[in-house]
């Protein structure tokens, strides 16, 4: 099994490889880098918390972002501890774009866990294909910019999926 997700995980970074351009470092590093910490879901959540008029929402979503950033880069990466690709542990110059050197383990990758619970928090039926496409978007920037395989965005969006499905009720309990 291990040798069929590495051969996968290789396939993608060669298919990314073709991919690489000046024009498009300068939409997924900055992107990516955005996601730390869950910052652009914090504010998406608050702006729309602040346009519903909906403090509660505001703070459970909050909370579980806290939540899912604590599971994810506590005890589910240190289960898995799985380096990150090799361009980014053997690089010491400065990573471009004013990028950080990531200090957990690779798998799940904590922005596609973060973007889809997100996304499944601020999704409502009929209008869930921005939020998805998003999360996609910032959990493939990952793989871009070399910090993640893609086995590790897969892993982060089923552990994203899960998570915001299981809490969705308690974030907005009127959807």
């Amino acid at each position: 099994m291990l040798s069929l997700i590495e051969r996968f995980d290789q396939h993608v970074n060669e298919r990314v490889e073709r991919l690489r351009r000046p024009s498009l470092d300068r939409i997924f590093y900055p992107l990516s880098s955005a996601a730390d910490h869950s910052l652009l879901w914090l504010i998406l959540g608050t702006f729309r918390a602040f346009r519903r008029n909906d403090a509660t929402f505001a703070v459970r979503f909050a909370a579980v972002m806290g939540f899912e950033s604590a599971l994810t880069n506590g005890p589910i990466k240190a289960v898995f501890d799985r380096r990150r690709p090799l361009a980014i542990e053997v690089t010491p110059d400065p990573l471009p774009y004013g990028m950080h050197r990531p200090i957990t383990s690779s798998f799940p990758s904590g922005h596609a866990t973060a973007g889809f619970t997100a996304a499944m928090l601020l999704s409502r039926p009929g209008r869930r294909t921005p939020w998805f496409l998003l999360a996609a978007v910032v959990a493939s920037s990952r793989v871009y910019v070399r910090m993640h395989f893609a086995s590790d965005i897969l892993g982060g969006a089923v552990v994203g999926l899960a998570l915001g499905r299981l809490l969705r009720r308690w974030v907005n309990p009127d959807h």
